[in-house]
């Protein structure tokens, strides 16, 4: 069924519906952690819309969460019909979807929209716009090298940090090496900025704690995962390479201010279940 924006109309205001549940005057949901604030990236919920995904992390305790373009874009759709979705779907839907974050006590901290080569830039323009709506206060994205410069642009206009995502597999421009992140951001604003993965970093044979030490003013948020090394698979928090606690403790020893995302990756029974296991071995590493 394509994707219209009367289509997502009605999505959004059966979430919106869906909300009642959570009462407007509803606390901030505190999940800092001897001074760490512990948070989610949403795609850890991927295998649930957007109002289940909000509602698990207010049953988990969590209350900071990086929302995946995952839960709000249309899903495999051309690459046309995505671009005139971005550009035409009302922003007002946006404020409805960051209200109901904050309905629900979760501070909507930073959005994800991983700008590519192939971005016009209206569309670069639009995920500004699109996080602003939101309430987000940075952006992160999964986005070429060579896009820094057009993002900048952007970023400096709006006033708004882009944390550039790294992966394990090493690629021309893409983001994997200290040295990619080092290429982005020469001759850039502070704007340009980096969200580091730790499990990403670890599978690439990087010390993750090392360059969170280094470069932690130029850090907007963390993923937390666990993987092995050489490339390895994701695995449960604890059973990999990851140095989940020693960034943990940098953060908490450092006094860093800076969102530590559980991103859940590996393969589990259960989303919340597992999602619940992550955020009490981060709270267990901290305590």
């Amino acid at each position: 069924m394509p994707y219209t924006r009367r289509r997502f109309s009605r999505i959004a205001a059966g979430a919106v519906a869906s909300a009642s549940c959570f009462t407007a005057a509803a606390p901030r949901i505190d999940s800092r952690v001897r001074g760490v604030q512990l948070g989610v990236q949403s795609y850890s919920f991927r295998d649930m819309p957007v109002d289940k995904a909000i509602q698990a992390m207010a049953d988990i305790g969590i209350g900071v969460c990086e929302m995946s373009q995952g839960h709000v874009e249309p899903q495999k759709v051309p690459r046309e019909e995505l671009r005139k979705w971005r550009l035409s779907v009302p922003l007002d839907e946006f404020r409805k979807l960051g209200q109901k974050f904050r309905k629900a006590g979760v501070d909507l901290y930073a959005f994800n929209y991983s700008f590519k080569d192939d971005f016009t830039d209206e569309e670069i323009d639009r995920g500004f716009q699109m996080a602003r709506a939101l309430g987000a206060r940075a952006i992160t994205a999964s986005a070429n090298v060579s896009t820094a410069g057009r993002i900048d642009t952007y970023a400096q206009r709006y006033k708004i940090r882009v944390g550039m995502h790294n992966h394990s597999n090493i690629k021309a421009n893409e983001f994997a090496t200290p040295d990619d992140f080092a290429a982005a951001r020469k001759g850039r604003s502070r704007y340009i900025a980096i969200n580091l993965d730790i499990g990403h970093f670890t599978a690439a044979n990087f010390d993750a704690v090392q360059y969170l030490a280094e470069h932690h003013a130029d850090i907007v948020t963390l993923h937390i995962k666990d993987r092995k090394r050489n490339q390895g698979a994701n695995v449960a928090f604890g059973e990999g390479d990851s140095p989940i606690k020693q960034v943990l403790h940098l953060l908490r020893d450092r006094k860093l201010k800076i969102p530590a995302n559980i991103e859940y990756e590996y393969k589990g029974a259960d989303t919340v279940a597992e999602v619940r296991k992550c955020f009490e071995y981060c709270k267990q590493a901290l305590t």
